[in-house]
């Protein structure tokens, strides 16, 4: 079934708290997980920042909001169990907890209404909202990104070829490969080969080489492109290549590239948007933000 949202979490979660025991958070992610039958692939899921797991987020904001509501209380490090106030819900027998029935609290409405959470647009999570605010965060950051690639990949578009091939060195460079950008930019655009654009070293000490395609494409390059590229690969005995285009591969061009001995890794347009985010290539950093949480070993004596 789908990981449920963290309302959806909240009755279970005050619910396993009903013996009045002590509980470690990492132990209620697994009863929870259990009880909604999550499979290994669902229990493993990831945010989009990587940072933690889908399920472990939401039972962490579904344990927040019930502390600031009075329904259950840290204790010991890392440790947290129901309250009076929590007990006298449950035998109430609701048939769900979620935002709005925690607004009957004022400590909680008190925490909803905090400035730094009216900045950032969290104070109205209400019922028909299943994100998590740390999932908020996530999901704007990865807007942000998305459009970010939209409007990379366009201005790559629109660049010289001359200037292309330097970009593309600048990548390759980033990932680790050729040593300084003087050496590896040199016999871009002069190798003559009509299917192949440039070579760059393999590592540092060039005891491999790999040979280059790189061109600014408007339609999917398709399987005789890619068999052109092999065929001059073998003409150098070459091994290794990588085509890098800023369109699209077709299907028939990606399969032949998988089926032949001389290994070929093609880069889409999307992809090397994508590569040059994460390498900081043609891109500088606005703002950053940092997450922090409690540090339990600090009071750990307290």
């Amino acid at each position: 079934m789908a990981i449920p949202d963290y309302q959806t979490l909240m009755l279970p979660l005050l619910q396993i708290l009903s013996d009045g025991e002590e509980h470690l958070l990492r132990e209620t992610v697994q009863e929870l997980a259990d009880k909604f039958s999550l499979s290994d692939e669902e229990r493993g899921q990831l945010l989009p920042s990587g940072v933690s797991t889908v399920i472990g987020s939401r039972v962490g904001w579904a344990r927040t909001y019930l502390q600031k509501a009075g329904l259950i209380e840290p204790k010991r490090r890392g440790c947290f169990q129901i309250s009076p106030r929590g007990r006298s819900v449950l035998k109430k027998k609701p048939p769900q907890i979620d935002v709005e029935f925690l607004r009957q609290y004022p400590e909680f409405l008190e925490f909803q209404s905090t400035k730094r959470e009216k900045e950032r647009g969290l104070a109205e999570l209400g019922a028909n909202n299943e994100a998590t605010p740390e999932e908020s965060l996530d999901s704007a950051y990865q807007k942000l990104r998305v459009d970010l690639e939209t409007d990379l990949l366009e201005r790559i578009k629109g660049v010289t070829p001359s200037f292309f091939e330097r970009l593309v060195i600048d990548v390759l460079v980033k990932m680790g490969y050729g040593g300084s950008r003087e050496d590896a930019g040199k016999a871009i655009g002069r190798s003559g080969d009509g299917g192949i654009d440039g070579i760059i070293k393999e590592d540092r000490l060039g005891l491999d080489f790999i040979f280059i395609q790189a061109k600014r494409w408007d339609g999917s390059v398709g399987r005789p492109e890619i068999q052109r590229f092999a065929g001059a690969l073998q003409g150098h005995r070459a091994r290794k290549g990588v085509f890098i285009t800023t369109s699209s591969f077709t299907k028939e061009a990606e399969e032949f590239s998988k089926s032949i001995d001389t290994k070929i890794v093609l880069i889409n347009g999307p992809q090397l948007a994508k590569l040059m985010i994460d390498l900081n290539v043609g891109v500088s950093t606005k703002g950053s933000y940092e997450i922090k949480k409690i540090d339990s070993d600090y009071f750990e004596e307290a």
